[in-house]
């Protein structure tokens, strides 16, 4: 029986994405993460960075809206 071969895309990491983030990305969405010379990218299939992808903007999202609240609070 053949082998199907599965073509791996990148995404790059973007700034300030946590380490908490990254490790969730890649336990749910079976990516790896790559150290290049412009820095760390997600590797996996297409569908999978997508879907990551989603979840970095929600969970940044999030945070950013914690904060907003500290902040508010702090005034």
């Amino acid at each position: 029986m053949a082998e199907e071969k599965v073509e791996k895309f990148e995404m790059r990491i973007p700034p300030g994405v946590t380490g908490q983030i990254i490790a969730n990305v890649m336990e749910n969405y079976n990516l790896e993460v790559k150290q290049t010379d412009a820095g760390p990218v997600f590797q996996g299939e297409i569908k999978n960075l997508e879907d990551a992808r989603d979840y970095i903007v929600k969970a940044l999202n999030e945070r950013i809206q914690e904060l907003e609240k500290d902040n508010i609070k702090e005034k």
